[in-house]
């Protein structure tokens, strides 16, 4: 299956549905500042399922395992239809559909991949609450839409490892289940706190990723922060080590210009 092939498939599936995406990005949500939409069944059934097929095997991949996080990564793939889907929604056609959608214009798609790729989580994996780095690797771009494509078959919402959206206050999320062959597509600023939840079953949990740019920053105004994480409202101490975290990590870019950018894209 070619890129062209697939995003074609991507942009008439949003196209075909963006008066109800629209609606659903732009409605009020009492428990999220987080704008996002999400469709299923964005490609045969097919399809996606050799995309999880084609996931590369453990050893392929990089554990991240700290207190912020537990998951495998990588962005450098082997498989032809993973590089292909990967950049299908990097394509100008879907990007126009998503610009739509979302009334977000000028948005800038990233081959490098910077912080984007593929992840898998297994049993025990989580993501704690966070917002991403506010720019692109080399900061000349803000982040605006996170993009995650889930493929895992006969995913369960009771499997856990599903998507978190948090109010302000990262003190109550929403959950999305990561059904496969369901994308989902959420803003990315300053407030926007999301997770996933630990995943409770024997799974593979696997999510295609991207993110889309734009020159200006969402409020207009100049900021920058680094991927910044707290604890869930039970964790008390992750809180407060996350905060003391993400302010030294903050300050230490700010002051030196050193960040992880460069080591974060693709090869």
């Amino acid at each position: 299956m070619k890129k062209d092939t697939l995003s074609k498939a991507i942009a008439k599936k949003l196209k075909d549905n963006k008066v109800k995406l629209s609606s659903l990005y732009n409605q009020p949500n009492p428990h999220t500042t987080t704008k996002y939409f999400f469709i299923d069944d964005l490609l045969s059934p097919e399809i996606t399922s050799e995309i999880f097929n084609s996931f590369p095997n453990q050893n392929e991949l990089n554990l991240r395992d700290t207190f912020r996080e537990k998951k495998y990564t990588s962005k450098n793939f082997k498989s032809e239809i993973i590089h292909h889907i990967t950049d299908a929604f990097q394509d100008a056609i879907v990007v126009k559909e998503i610009e739509e959608i979302t009334s977000i214009n000028n948005l800038i798609s990233d081959p490098s991949l910077y912080a984007g790729g593929i992840s898998r989580m297994d049993k025990g994996h989580f993501l704690n609450p966070h917002i991403d780095n506010s720019h692109n690797g080399n900061r000349s771009l803000y982040r605006r839409l996170n993009l995650l494509f889930y493929i895992t078959p006969n995913f369960k919402q009771e499997y856990g490892g599903n998507l978190e959206l948090w109010n302000e206050k990262v003190t109550t999320p929403i959950e999305i289940p990561s059904i496969f062959n369901r994308l989902v597509v959420m803003e990315t600023n300053k407030s926007s706190w999301h997770s996933v939840s630990p995943v409770l079953s024997n799974i593979n949990r696997c999510c295609v990723s991207n993110y889309l740019f734009t020159s200006e920053s969402p409020d207009k105004n100049d900021y920058y922060h680094v991927t910044s994480f707290l604890g869930r409202p039970n964790e008390r101490i992750k809180r407060i080590y996350g905060r003391l975290d993400n302010f030294m990590r903050n300050t230490f870019v700010k002051v030196t210009g050193i960040s992880r950018g460069k080591k974060l894209i693709r090869k």
